[in-house]
C-alpha cells in the first residue's frame, strides 16, 4: 500500500486568487498615473522640438532675410545668403505623434506659424504651437 504524503508544500487555490487580486489591484493603480505621464512626455517632446524648429526658423531668416518657404529649406537651400543647415541633425523632426510638424509663413499669430496638432491630429485648444 502507498501512503500519501500529507506534508506537501504549495499553494491553494484560494491563496493564488489573493495573490492575482492583490496584483491587479496595484496595478489598476498605478497604470493611470503611468499612462498620463507618457502623454505628458510626449507633449514636453513636441515643444521642445518647437522650440529648435522655431530657433532655425528665425536664424534662416536672420541670415537670408527672408522666411523659408518650407521647413526642408532648414537644411538644403540655394539661397546665397543660406548659412546652414539650421538643425543639428539632417532630418526633419516628426512630432510625438508621428506626424509633420505644420509651418506658415507669413503667420496668423506672428512672423511665422509653427505648430503641432497634438495627441488629437486636429487644430484644436491641444496643438503644442510657438505663438
Amino acid at each position: 500500500m502507498k501512503k500519501r504524503i500529507r506534508n506537501e508544500s504549495g499553494f491553494t487555490l484560494i491563496e493564488i486568487l489573493i495573490v492575482v487580486m492583490i496584483i491587479g489591484l496595484i496595478a489598476s493603480l498605478v497604470a493611470p498615473n503611468l499612462l498620463g505621464k507618457f502623454e505628458r512626455s510626449k507633449e514636453e517632446i513636441s515643444k521642445a522640438q518647437v522650440e529648435m524648429l522655431s530657433s532655425g526658423v528665425q536664424s534662416f531668416v536672420l541670415d537670408a532675410g527672408r522666411c523659408p518657404k518650407d521647413l526642408s529649406e532648414l537644411l538644403t537651400s540655394t539661397d546665397p545668403k543660406w548659412r546652414g543647415p539650421y538643425l543639428s541633425k539632417q532630418e526633419l523632426p516628426k512630432d510625438a505623434w508621428g506626424r509633420d510638424y505644420q509651418y506658415k509663413c507669413p503667420g496668423e499669430h506672428g512672423p511665422f506659424d509653427l505648430y503641432s496638432l497634438g495627441p488629437n491630429g486636429k487644430l484644436d485648444e491641444k496643438i503644442i504651437k510657438n505663438w
